[in-house]
């Protein structure tokens, strides 16, 4: 069935939801299924990163994990095995209607293509949700999740663990105490190779594993045959069909700490360099350049330029010079600012360049944050989160902006977001949202 309407504004996504209005959604703190105070939490997908988020939830004193699901039974196993109470599910609509009364929060971690329809209907159901990144497989899901989100009210979280650590806090704090002025470019990166080159898709097929229920695993995504090691359980990231290549998987990490600390809103255009579209898999390697409109910590017009696959790091960047024998590290941001530039690896600290201009101000306080425990205590009351789906909707429409300009490259496409058009190319437009299959 396909995501409608085409151009989503709030009213109209309001509108839309009616259909839902009479379910009873309880604010945070409200648990209406708790039987002991502690969150009770359900997961969908719980192989690769959702066995990293199930360790991470399971590690927390206030929740009951009560449900498990998963299309590909190994993983469903493993997992069971150290949740040995919660309820098995392969389907995450049996999930979803058996456990209604027994649950009051869901996480979310299986492959791209699948987030908004899972995350949509648990937030319909009045859980609070919890959702890998990115956000959604296309720019129109991630709108639709921002507004359903808003209309309900209910605590989400967007899974960027890392915008928790200090190095990305710390970096965040000295652009916005002016450290080195206001920001004029931005620079940011990585080296991994989510993309595929052929020319024409494989034309041969596999047996389903065993362990695999196949037609669950597609869910929204269209028919296909199985070919082993092309989809399940991690290259499907290459695919159009079910990822969102390394712009949109790694982008979202990479982008939120400047996104934040500047206080972004969304891009006037997009324009990317990579190789022609093969019609089934993402580039393995993108030059992305996107112009913000300006903030009280950026120049009038804020240049934006994403580099990965071999195009990363970058070899050079202009008005930025690296101590000698020192390189760009093979993920990471540089923020070039009037007084100097701010250099942030992948998980790692801040460092000024010049050097020097680090050592001129305090080091700032900040308390530990767990990005999970965060996300439990905001739906038992307890604060809020630091990425919900206001702040996680737009990060991921601007970045995956520039997955739609792959399709197009060297063209500069001007956009409007609340029209929700590209305006100077229709054409563009139908790669902004996608149609669903029935299954």
């Amino acid at each position: 069935m396909p995501l409608a309407p085409q151009h989503p504004t709030r009213r109209s996504f309001l509108k839309r939801s009616s259909a839902f209005a009479a379910f009873t959604i309880l604010p945070s703190g409200l648990l209406a299924n708790s039987p002991n105070g502690r969150l009770q939490v359900a997961q969908i997908g719980v192989g690769g990163r959702g066995k990293q988020n199930l360790n991470a939830l399971l590690s927390l004193s206030q929740l009951d994990m009560v449900g498990l699901c998963d299309v590909d039974t190994q993983f469903l196993g493993e997992a069971a095995a150290a949740v040995p109470g919660a309820t098995k599910f392969r389907d995450y609509r049996k999930l979803l209607e058996q456990l209604d009364d027994k649950i009051d929060a869901v996480l979310v971690s299986t492959p791209d293509h699948m987030h908004a329809p899972i995350a949509t209907a648990a937030m319909k159901a009045g859980k609070h949700v919890y959702c890998e990144k990115p956000l959604a497989h296309n720019v129109v899901e991630n709108r639709e999740l921002r507004l359903l989100a808003e209309s309900t009210g209910l605590t989400t979280q967007l899974g960027i663990q890392n915008s928790a650590g200090f190095g990305y806090r710390m970096t965040s704090h000295y652009v916005r105490t002016g450290l080195i002025g206001k920001v004029q470019a931005v620079h940011v990166w990585s080296n991994k190779e989510w993309g595929r080159d052929e020319a024409t898709v494989p034309n041969h097929h596999d047996a389903i594993p065993p362990n695999l229920d196949w037609n669950l695993w597609l869910g929204v995504a269209p028919q296909q045959d199985y070919r082993n090691d092309d989809y399940h359980p991690k290259n499907w990231r290459k695919l159009t069909d079910f990822g969102t290549g390394t712009l949109g998987d790694m982008g979202v990490h990479i982008f939120d700490t400047p996104y934040r600390a500047l206080e972004l809103t969304a891009p006037r255009w997009v324009r990317t360099t990579c190789r022609a579209p093969n019609g089934f898999s993402h580039p393995s390697r993108n030059i992305v350049e996107y112009s913000f409109p300006a903030t009280p910590y950026t120049a009038e017009e804020l240049k934006w330029t994403w580099y990965d696959g071999q195009d990363a790091p970058p070899t050079a960047i202009a008005g930025v010079t690296l101590p000698e024998g020192r390189e760009f590290p093979v993920q990471g941001c540089v923020m070039v600012g009037e007084k100097g530039a701010i250099l942030t690896g992948h998980k790692a600290g801040p460092q000024t360049l010049p050097v020097e201009l680090i050592r001129s101000v305090p080091r700032p306080k900040l308390d530990p944050i767990d990005h999970h425990e965060q996300w439990v205590e905001a739906c038992l009351g307890r604060g809020q989160t630091g990425s919900p789906f206001s702040y996680g909707g737009p990060l991921c429409e601007a970045l995956q902006l520039g997955v739609v300009a792959n399709r197009f490259p060297g063209q500069k496409l001007q956009w409007n977001t609340e029209a929700m058009q590209i305006t100077n190319l229709p054409a563009a437009n139908q790669y902004l949202r996608r149609e669903y299959r029935d299954f």
